[in-house]
């Protein structure tokens, strides 16, 4: 049975809470996936460049929230994070970095099939086969995690 609130918007549910084993299996998803990352020898602010680069596209805000505190954790600049969203405009990103943002941004939409194999081109001339599986990887996880808290409308509060 649905409740709904007044006027046109419908209450939402959290569904991490309302399916928590569901969400728990993401989360280890997630945990193992930043172990592949770690492994493959990503550095944690690449990671977290490309949580927010797929947070952007998909207008996630709790998700930038997290992720932009992350990156800053990570020692991340503001002037980097500032411009991420024009990251193609700018020369402050390692070639590596360039690479793994072209790629999670194919693997976020892919329906551009020239756009996905331009990416992929990009990504195996700088990347290892095993750093091009964990930014794909690390992609998956944060769409999946952008579409929870989107769906749910977790609320980005204060600090």
């Amino acid at each position: 049975m649905s409740t709904h609130a007044t006027g046109s918007a419908v209450q939402r549910i959290f569904i991490d809470k309302q399916s928590p084993t569901a969400y728990h299996a993401l989360v280890q998803t997630s945990e193992a996936v930043r172990a592949v990352a770690s492994e493959a020898g990503l550095d944690r602010t690449l990671v977290e460049l490309v949580n927010l680069r797929v947070s952007q596209i998909n207008g996630c805000a709790y998700c930038l929230n997290v992720h932009t505190r992350a990156a800053v954790r990570a020692g991340e600049t503001a002037q980097r994070l500032g411009v991420l969203a024009a990251w193609r405009d700018t020369e402050l990103f390692t070639p590596d970095e360039r690479a793994a943002l072209a790629l999670a941004e194919a693997t976020t939409d892919p329906g551009d099939a020239a756009l996905q194999e331009t990416a992929y081109s990009t990504a195996r001339e700088v990347l290892t086969d095993d750093q091009i599986s964990a930014v794909i990887w690390v992609a998956v996880t944060i769409n999946a995690f952008n579409r929870v808290s989107i769906m749910s409308k977790h609320p980005v509060r204060p600090q």
